[in-house]
Protein backbone atom coordinates (compact mmCIF):
# COMPACT_ATOMS: atom_id res chain seq x y z
CA UNK A 1 0.00 0.00 0.00
CA UNK A 2 1.34 3.43 -0.90
CA UNK A 3 2.13 6.03 1.74
CA UNK A 4 -0.52 8.30 0.25
CA UNK A 5 -3.23 5.65 0.63
CA UNK A 6 -2.03 4.87 4.16
CA UNK A 7 -2.18 8.57 5.10
CA UNK A 8 -5.72 8.80 3.76
CA UNK A 9 -6.77 5.73 5.76
CA UNK A 10 -5.04 7.13 8.86
CA UNK A 11 -6.73 10.52 8.63
CA UNK A 12 -10.19 9.12 7.86
CA UNK A 13 -10.08 6.66 10.77
CA UNK A 14 -8.53 9.22 13.11
CA UNK A 15 -11.03 11.92 12.12
CA UNK A 16 -14.05 9.66 12.65
CA UNK A 17 -12.63 8.63 16.01
CA UNK A 18 -11.74 12.17 17.10
CA UNK A 19 -15.11 13.66 16.12
CA UNK A 20 -17.04 10.96 17.98
CA UNK A 21 -14.94 11.03 21.11
CA UNK A 22 -14.76 14.84 21.16
CA UNK A 23 -18.54 14.95 21.03
CA UNK A 24 -18.85 12.52 23.94
CA UNK A 25 -16.18 14.39 25.96
CA UNK A 26 -18.03 17.69 25.53
CA UNK A 27 -21.33 16.02 26.44
CA UNK A 28 -19.68 14.69 29.61
CA UNK A 29 -18.21 18.06 30.56
CA UNK A 30 -21.49 19.97 30.14
CA UNK A 31 -23.39 17.17 31.88
CA UNK A 32 -25.87 16.73 29.05
CA UNK A 33 -29.03 15.12 30.47
CA UNK A 34 -28.89 12.07 28.18
CA UNK A 35 -25.24 11.44 29.13
CA UNK A 36 -26.01 11.85 32.83
CA UNK A 37 -28.83 9.31 32.45
CA UNK A 38 -26.55 6.91 30.56
CA UNK A 39 -23.67 7.15 33.05
CA UNK A 40 -25.86 6.84 36.14
CA UNK A 41 -27.77 4.02 34.43
CA UNK A 42 -24.50 2.12 34.20
CA UNK A 43 -23.95 2.70 37.93
CA UNK A 44 -21.22 5.35 37.70
CA UNK A 45 -21.29 8.61 39.67
CA UNK A 46 -21.77 11.91 37.81
CA UNK A 47 -18.31 13.19 38.81
CA UNK A 48 -16.84 10.33 36.77
CA UNK A 49 -18.11 12.12 33.67
CA UNK A 50 -15.89 15.15 34.32
CA UNK A 51 -12.75 13.03 34.74
CA UNK A 52 -13.56 11.01 31.62
CA UNK A 53 -14.35 14.15 29.62
CA UNK A 54 -11.02 15.78 30.49
CA UNK A 55 -9.09 12.54 29.88
CA UNK A 56 -10.74 12.10 26.47
CA UNK A 57 -9.90 15.64 25.39
CA UNK A 58 -6.27 15.27 26.52
CA UNK A 59 -6.03 11.94 24.69
CA UNK A 60 -7.45 13.46 21.53
CA UNK A 61 -4.89 16.26 21.65
CA UNK A 62 -2.10 13.70 22.12
CA UNK A 63 -3.26 11.66 19.12
CA UNK A 64 -3.92 14.56 16.76
CA UNK A 65 -0.79 16.56 17.58
CA UNK A 66 1.36 13.47 18.02
CA UNK A 67 4.54 15.39 18.86
CA UNK A 68 5.49 13.04 21.67
CA UNK A 69 5.27 9.46 20.44
CA UNK A 70 5.18 7.89 23.89
CA UNK A 71 2.31 10.14 24.94
CA UNK A 72 0.49 9.24 21.72
CA UNK A 73 0.99 5.52 22.51
CA UNK A 74 -0.45 6.09 26.00
CA UNK A 75 -3.44 7.89 24.52
CA UNK A 76 -4.13 4.96 22.18
CA UNK A 77 -3.82 2.56 25.13
CA UNK A 78 -6.05 4.69 27.35
CA UNK A 79 -8.75 4.89 24.72
CA UNK A 80 -8.52 1.12 24.20
CA UNK A 81 -9.14 0.50 27.91
CA UNK A 82 -11.92 3.10 27.97
CA UNK A 83 -13.77 1.68 24.97
CA UNK A 84 -13.50 -1.93 26.11
CA UNK A 85 -14.71 -0.93 29.60
CA UNK A 86 -17.61 1.00 28.06
CA UNK A 87 -18.70 -2.01 26.02
CA UNK A 88 -18.41 -4.33 29.03
CA UNK A 89 -20.39 -1.87 31.18
CA UNK A 90 -23.22 -1.82 28.65
CA UNK A 91 -23.29 -5.62 28.42
CA UNK A 92 -23.12 -6.05 32.22
CA UNK A 93 -26.00 -3.62 32.76
CA UNK A 94 -28.22 -5.51 30.32
CA UNK A 95 -28.39 -2.77 27.68
CA UNK A 96 -29.56 -3.66 24.16
CA UNK A 97 -26.89 -5.03 21.81
CA UNK A 98 -26.49 -1.78 19.85
CA UNK A 99 -25.19 0.08 22.91
CA UNK A 100 -21.99 -1.96 23.40
CA UNK A 101 -21.59 -2.00 19.61
CA UNK A 102 -21.03 1.77 19.58
CA UNK A 103 -17.81 1.79 21.67
CA UNK A 104 -16.65 -1.32 19.81
CA UNK A 105 -17.11 0.48 16.48
CA UNK A 106 -14.99 3.35 17.78
CA UNK A 107 -12.45 0.79 18.97
CA UNK A 108 -12.19 -0.50 15.39
CA UNK A 109 -11.56 3.08 14.16
CA UNK A 110 -8.93 3.49 16.89
CA UNK A 111 -7.20 0.24 15.86
CA UNK A 112 -7.17 1.25 12.19
CA UNK A 113 -5.76 4.65 13.11
CA UNK A 114 -3.07 3.08 15.31
CA UNK A 115 -2.05 0.45 12.75
CA UNK A 116 -1.84 3.05 9.97
CA UNK A 117 0.19 5.42 12.18
CA UNK A 118 2.67 2.63 12.99
CA UNK A 119 2.97 1.60 9.32
CA UNK A 120 3.57 5.23 8.28
CA UNK A 121 6.49 5.36 10.70
CA UNK A 122 8.03 2.16 9.35
CA UNK A 123 6.87 0.05 12.26
CA UNK A 124 4.28 -2.64 12.59
CA UNK A 125 1.68 -2.62 15.34
CA UNK A 126 2.75 -6.06 16.58
CA UNK A 127 6.34 -6.80 15.60
CA UNK A 128 7.32 -10.44 15.22
CA UNK A 129 9.65 -11.81 17.90
CA UNK A 130 12.55 -12.22 15.47
CA UNK A 131 12.95 -8.49 14.86
CA UNK A 132 16.27 -7.00 16.03
CA UNK A 133 14.48 -4.29 18.04
CA UNK A 134 12.63 -6.83 20.13
CA UNK A 135 15.49 -9.31 20.29
CA UNK A 136 17.56 -6.83 22.33
CA UNK A 137 15.07 -7.27 25.20
CA UNK A 138 14.94 -11.07 25.12
CA UNK A 139 17.24 -13.41 27.04
CA UNK A 140 20.21 -14.79 25.08
CA UNK A 141 19.40 -17.81 22.96
CA UNK A 142 15.73 -17.02 22.39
Amino acid sequence: MSDKALKIIYWIATSVFVVGLSWSAIQYLVEAPKMVAAITGLGYPIYFMKALGVAKLLGIVAIVIGRFETLKEWAYAGFTFNLIAAAVSHVASGDPAWKPAVPLAFLVMLMVSYAAWKRLHGEVALPPVHTPKLRAYLPAGV
